[in-house]
């Protein structure tokens, strides 16, 4: 009994079509992924809830105008006062950060307390991260005992 042959213009178009929908499932499986990365690695500012600063203490504290105390996670600046002081550039960073968002609602992503009772948080403005802008800014350093964090600073330690 004689199988049902193909001739050489139908191998040509099932392979074509086999060809089309494999790289369609590539692209689909692609897709898929980069959306899971997205929704997973960067929660919608409109689902964080705002706080309104007050003011800055230094480059990486600040106070809510309900009183809450943020340090900013992820990121050391240098100190005002104390042993390891460095003032010239610990205002530079104040300053800095006093202009950006005293007075602001900014958007936070509040991740523990720490030892002095303040909230441990990523603070956003519109879509600028505020701690990687001070990072960027040279005005602070990663704190990488703490890097991993944030999702900004996990990779750039």
């Amino acid at each position: 009994m004689p199988k049902n042959k193909l001739n050489s213009e139908q191998r040509f178009i099932r392979n074509l079509l086999i060809g089309f929908f494999s790289a369609l499932f590539i692209v689909f499986v692609l897709a898929m992924i980069a959306l899971f990365r997205t929704l997973t690695t960067y929660p919608s500012a409109s689902n964080l809830p705002t706080v309104t600063i007050q003011n800055c203490y230094d480059g990486d504290t600040c106070t809510t105008t309900q009183g809450e105390k943020i340090r900013l996670a992820c990121i050391n600046t240098p100190e005002l006062r104390g042993k390891k002081a460095n003032p010239i550039p610990a205002k530079a960073a104040r300053d800095y950060l006093n202009d950006l968002v005293a007075g602001s609602t900014v958007t936070i992503k509040r991740i523990t307390e720490d030892r002095y009772g303040r909230t441990v948080a990523e603070l956003s403005k519109g879509t600028m991260n505020i701690q990687e802008d001070l990072v960027e800014k040279g005005l602070a350093s990663i704190y990488e005992r703490y890097s991993s964090q944030c999702e900004w600073s996990k990779n750039k330690v």
